[in-house]
């Protein structure tokens, strides 16, 4: 009965935002197809061959289209004219990332991941590309070449355990980048920190498009409520997500001042500090932040590996057909293309 009479009073508010939503004078927006009253166009845009109807919808429509998801507005742009114009022309105006309150509510603030564009996103950007850069990349080859080497020494001694060898592999190279840590044993601590951390990103429901990121007030609502499910599951990883941020960076700020940190992102960031700009507690959660992320993003690669054994099995290579069940191998095709796309010249 209590969460029946919570699902009315949800209700009525969502209908009362609405209207008054409806009513309010704003600037002309985009041509868009029809939607439907509270749903928006949820119906019409199934997530299957998502990109297909919107590009069929754009040549009704445009390059530059209209659309309401559940009262969010949403912009497609069908061209690469109509991106270029605003995306990288007039960035300043129109680049930038929703908010992600799932995340935040797991610890994920200080982050480049997370962040929308802004001071804090240039700080971070910066941050990354003055320690990862193509120059700079060079001296990590050493590290690459004798983890892979004592990965093989791993398969050959027990192929049996292929799956913890290979998240040894991919965990241990970002730590020694990261935090100039080398895993040596199954019981180290930052296999079990990476771990955790995979396991909170992985069940946290699709970024940007569970219940609370439609409706963030629900992210004060007990995780029983209806469609509050994911906000209590975060608040439930926040130890572990903590724990990623604070232990690596505890560690090496103990050995610098022992003397005995080895080169590493963290280290390098924190020496890099005047005695002011360490007591600061916003830098300090800056270098936190961004050295966070890389520790996840490196150890979340096993993940494509994970889905191809689990589609295809063993015996056999993946094929195109393959690739609607592989999604996550899918999105990583997908960024690899965006983020470095080939070039055929002469």
């Amino acid at each position: 009965m209590p969460s029946m009479l919570f699902s009315l009073v949800l209700v009525a508010a969502y209908a009362l935002f609405w209207i008054k939503k409806s009513r309010k004078k704003h600037p002309p927006l985009p041509p868009g197809p029809p939607g439907d009253p509270f749903i928006g166009h949820i119906r019409g845009i199934l997530a299957e061959e998502q990109d297909l109807t919107l590009y069929e919808l754009g040549k009704i429509y445009g390059d530059v289209m209209y659309l309401e998801m559940l009262g969010r507005p949403v912009i497609v742009l069908n061209s690469v004219e109509a991106a270029e114009d605003l995306l990288d022309k007039r960035s300043a105006n129109y680049s930038d990332r929703p908010d992600f309150p799932v995340f935040e509510l797991m610890g994920w603030r200080e982050t480049l991941t997370f962040t929308r564009y802004g001071k804090s996103f240039q700080t971070y950007r910066r941050m990354f590309q003055d320690y990862l850069k193509s120059t700079k990349a060079l001296p990590y080859q050493p590290i690459q070449t004798q983890e892979a080497r004592i990965l093989l020494q791993n398969l050959l001694s027990d192929e049996h355990r292929r799956d913890a060898w290979l998240r040894w592999f991919s965990t241990s190279i970002i730590m020694r980048v990261a935090y100039g840590h080398q895993i040596t044993s199954d019981d180290d601590p930052y296999l079990r920190i990476a771990q955790d951390s995979s396991h909170a990103i992985s069940h946290a429901g699709p970024p940007g498009n569970t219940p609370v990121d439609f409706f963030p007030f629900l992210k004060y609502f007990p995780s029983w409520f209806p469609g509050a499910y994911y906000a209590g599951f975060a608040r439930s990883q926040r130890s572990a997500i903590r724990k990623l941020h604070d232990y690596s960076f505890d560690n090496v700020r103990a050995e610098l001042a022992s003397g005995t940190a080895k080169p590493s992102f963290l280290s390098q960031m924190l020496e890099s500090l005047s005695p002011d700009e360490g007591d600061d507690s916003n830098n300090i959660l800056d270098i936190k932040g961004t050295a966070g992320v890389m520790y996840c993003a490196g150890a979340e690669t096993k993940r494509a590996q994970q889905e191809i054994d689990s589609v295809l099995g063993p015996g056999r290579l993946p094929e195109f057909s393959d690739r609607e069940s592989l999604p996550y191998v899918e999105c990583i095709f997908h960024e690899t293309l965006r983020s470095a796309a080939p070039f055929f010249g002469r």
